[in-house]
């Protein structure tokens, strides 16, 4: 025991060091977590003491270390998936349901249709497109809600068509994953896959009903003058219900987010933001550490020259959609560009695609070769988008400023 506290308490001074120098170089904390934790994996910090101090003394986690770390990511994933529920109840999903609808699907057609059309170029196979399509859709709602909150844009009219087709995406992706997951499989039949997408939806559904018709029981769990309980009991119902999500095969995010907004539709949103924002920066930082503790740099060379095309590829789509999708909200030129901008960032659902593409033993429905090459790109290409993103939107006024000239506008 003694082992493992001490290589988590190794990540937390690492995590606190680049957050402190992130912060004094004004910069997003995010692209800095993700490098430590690369940095600190069996691939780069394992390799080097190995081949210098030899296999005795070969620095890596123990398996409890790196079991916590993985579940704590996990939390992470729910924090901040919670967090963004929080700021977008279902009343306002209601309200803005239409507009939702436009932005999400001028973003889904444009990015996922050049997904597949740059998965076809490359694998002239239907289901490499369909799992490339989905890499490159998916924008990363963690990432993308935490620069949010740093920035300040979270109070802004920005915010509004960001979140909403994040939303979109997310309930979009959960019906995906379904899917692929089902087509994956060797002999997966048409009949499995319609369970599986019936599952998604039918447990959506449920939980819709729930932020519907629960706002009562939700209050009456925070009616208490105790901080601590609030915490303790918005903890666990939100955590139990992001675990039964994924036990029927939806994702834990897309749980949580509906949990959030439950909680908002109580009206004490903002207490629950300060009471819990604390909890929520913990467990997002090992979250984007663990990004970087599961990418294996030296993956990146084979797979470099499709990265490379990708990012060239989908930042202007991402850009493009986005810019639209803030026009449906009429925002000014301005505003819209940064909607744009903050749907660059790609991260953690793109990394889940991936982590379905490993032959099982029964096989897969795709060529091992592909699997090992598209779950290359997956790492490769969340790094690069992830830190491109972060520094778009810290930067956006350059970007703005050019377009406002550019077109003549506010």
């Amino acid at each position: 025991m003694a082992a493992e506290l001490f290589e988590i308490g190794v990540m937390f001074v690492a995590l606190a060091t680049v957050g402190t120098v992130a912060s004094r170089l004004r910069q997003s904390v995010i692209p800095f977590y993700i490098v430590v934790g690369m940095l600190s994996s069996g691939f780069v910090a394992g390799r080097l003491s190995e081949q210098y101090l030899g296999r005795e003394l070969a620095v890596g986690l123990s398996a409890e270390a790196d079991h916590f770390i993985e579940l704590s990511a996990e939390l992470g994933i729910v924090f901040l998936l919670f967090f963004l529920g929080l700021e977008f109840n279902l009343d306002r999903l209601l309200a803005n349901s239409e507009q939702i609808g436009k932005a999400g699907t001028i973003d889904l057609v444009v990015n996922f249709g050049v997904g597949l059309i740059l998965g076809f170029a490359i694998f002239r196979d239907p289901l490499a497109a369909f799992v490339v399509a989905g890499m490159v859709y998916i924008s990363s709602s963690a990432i993308i809600t935490k620069s949010l909150i740093d920035l300040g844009w979270i109070a802004n009219d920005e915010s509004a068509p960001l979140l909403g087709t994040l939303v979109y995406e997310d309930l979009f992706i959960a019906v995906y994953l379904a899917v692929l997951s089902a087509l994956l499989v060797a002999g997966g039949s048409a009949t499995t896959a319609a369970l599986s997408v019936g599952t998604a939806v039918g447990f959506i559904l449920l939980l819709l009903a729930v932020v519907y018709l629960g706002t009562g029981f939700f209050s009456e769990i925070i009616d208490t003058n105790s901080h601590e309980f609030v915490v303790l009991r918005v903890t666990g119902v939100t955590v139990l219900i992001a675990g039964i999500a994924l036990a029927v095969g939806v994702s834990e995010a897309v749980a949580a987010f509906f949990v959030g907004m439950a909680f908002s539709s109580t009206g004490e949103a903002e207490l629950l933001e300060d009471l819990l924002e604390p909890v929520r920066d913990i467990f997002a930082a090992v979250f984007f550490f663990w990004i970087g503790l599961v990418t294996d740099p030296t993956l990146f060379a084979g797979v470099a020259g499709l990265v490379a095309v990708a990012v060239l590829v989908t930042t202007p789509t991402k850009l493009l959609s986005g810019f639209l999708g803030g026009k449906v909200y009429d925002l000014s030129d301005r505003r819209a560009t940064r909607v744009g901008l903050g749907m660059v960032t790609r991260g953690e659902f793109t990394l889940i695609i991936a982590s379905l593409l490993i032959v099982s033993e029964t096989g897969s429905a795709l060529a091992p070769a592909v699997a090992a090459e598209l779950n290359a790109f997956a790492v490769g290409y969340v790094l690069a988008m992830s830190i491109l993103g972060t520094m778009l939107m810290q930067y956006s006024s350059v970007f703005e400023d050019r377009v406002v000239a550019w077109r003549g506008g506010e």
